[in-house]
């Protein structure tokens, strides 16, 4: 029983630590975000909300918030119509070098960001195609593919196939059991993907750093460029924190549904 109430103390005080380790910085970000004077020292002088107003005023801000649920939203629309299309194809049908075909698919996610930035940087100037916020969308979407596949292979692993092979029994053709079947099989785990690979879209920078033109700018990368003005910084806090909320609905809601989900299934 000491060894039980012992290792609960101490796993307890471990998550603590963790939190702490992790969630620190933000917090930081989160008070200076509403420190009166433009230099981050620490304590905070005061208390003010005056640069949210020079934030949401800032046209800068504004044009790089709207890109960036632009080609969020555009490159969650690819990977999910991609990612939907790899998942069926690997885990219905048997063909050789079905496990590459999936390890491949997946490896995206785990290549560095500045290598996958510079490959397609070096594919675009190469096609001669011009740097703008559709090669952004393309450049997400090669990582959100994996988001996407992920989740709806998962699912149809899950997924017994007697349901698809009874409405082919009775008279309906491939596509109708498509859309009537298997998309309502489907949904929820296209829902989860499709915000998280928006979630991860909407605060990538280094991807959209090599595949952004002269004209294109994003949230992070407005971040990424203000932060070295020192005048800017009370903004760039600002900015990011309200980042950081945005970005925790979609991962919240993802982990929800995904949850609901697996309670059904179960």
């Amino acid at each position: 029983m000491t060894e039980s109430l012992l290792t609960r103390l101490v796993l307890r005080l471990a998550t603590a630590g963790v939190l702490v380790f992790i969630y620190t910085p933000l917090v930081l970000v989160a008070v200076y975000a509403f420190n009166p004077t433009i230099a981050q020292t620490w304590p905070p002088e005061g208390f003010t909300t005056e640069w949210f107003v020079t934030a949401f005023r800032n046209p800068d801000v504004l044009d790089a918030f709207w890109s960036s649920i632009i080609a969020a939203a555009f490159a969650t629309a690819v990977a999910l119509v991609l990612g939907t299309l790899a998942s069926l194809a690997v885990q219905r049908f048997a063909f050789f070098g079905r496990e590459t075909v999936s390890l491949l698919l997946l490896l995206p996610i785990a290549l560095p960001g500045v290598v996958t930035g510079i490959a397609l940087s070096a594919t675009f100037q190469t096609l001669d195609v011009r740097f703008s916020l559709a090669t952004v969308v393309l450049g997400h979407a090669t990582f959100c593919v994996v988001i996407a596949y992920n989740n709806v292979l998962a699912r149809l692993r899950r997924t017994p196939r007697s349901f698809e092979e009874a409405s082919a029994d009775l008279g309906a053709d491939t596509w109708k059991t498509f859309r009537w079947i298997t998309v309502p099989a489907l949904r929820t785990a296209l829902l989860a993907g499709g915000l998280l690979a928006f979630a991860l879209s909407f605060d990538e920078v280094i991807v959209t750093n090599f595949t952004a033109g002269p004209a294109t700018e994003t949230i992070p990368l407005f971040i990424f460029r203000s932060i070295q003005r020192p005048n800017q910084l009370p903004v760039v806090n600002v900015v990011a924190l309200v980042l950081v909320l945005l970005s925790v609905i979609p991962v919240y809601l993802a982990q929800r549904i995904s949850e609901d989900a697996a309670g059904v299934a179960r």
